[in-house]
């Protein structure tokens, strides 16, 4: 069962499609149609993972990225941007975000802190035409652009840079969503809030991660 899984987590609809004609695809000996019976019952035990995977693949549309001058994909975030320097938000730009889309929301997390996850930075509300942040972001509620700022993990609003034990090197995610909407929330809204209030408005999403170690 667990070769079965394997393949249909990656290739489902091939597999099906398949199975009638070669018996070997996953696991050698049951009969064409026995393969194909229980390739159907692991697909429905799945739980409509033929429409997750769909469901994912919408979230990043072709051309939507993120890019900061200050680091790239899986390098080394600058002292600069965290607390161990002047603790600033490093710039950020983004291009080709989906059509529809009316609001821009941001959320940079550390998977790897000690206690679970830590949130470092909340914005929300970014206009539509927003293609950027400026390194240095002002940690008040409401930016020049007239986005909003949420209440991060030090309970302080803005940003706030990475803070890790001294030890190996933590991730950080900077995750952009493309929003078919403007929340309703108010300025210093905890993540909590404002993940809940993006659910079922995401047109795309885009990250970007960066790694800091003391």
């Amino acid at each position: 069962m667990r070769l079965f899984h394997q393949c249909l987590s990656t290739h489902v609809a091939r597999k099906l499609l398949r199975a009638t004609r070669r018996t070997t695809e996953c696991a050698p000996g049951p009969s064409g149609a026995f393969l194909f019976l229980l390739l159907i019952m692991t697909a429905a035990s799945c739980g409509n993972c033929l429409l997750w995977s769909a469901q994912r693949r919408d979230l990043s549309p072709a051309g939507f990225r993120m890019e900061s001058a200050a680091f790239t994909q899986g390098t080394l975030i600058p002292p600069r941007f965290s607390c161990s320097g002047e603790n600033v938000s490093p710039p950020l730009k983004w291009t080709n975000p989906p059509a529809g889309v009316r609001s821009f929301a941001l959320i940079v997390d550390d998977p790897d802190a000690p206690g679970g996850i830590w949130t470092h930075w909340v914005v929300f509300n970014l206009p539509a035409q927003t293609r950027a942040l400026d390194e240095n972001a002002p940690k008040q509620d409401k930016l020049p652009n007239g986005g909003l700022q949420g209440t991060n993990s030090f309970e302080s609003v803005g940003y706030g840079g990475p803070c890790p034990p001294p030890g190996k090197a933590h991730r950080y995610f900077f995750r952009l969503y493309a929003l078919d909407t403007v929340l309703t929330l108010q300025p210093r809204a905890p993540r909590e809030d404002v993940v809940s209030a993006l659910k079922g408005h995401t047109l795309g999403e885009t990250q970007l991660m960066g790694l800091f170690k003391r």
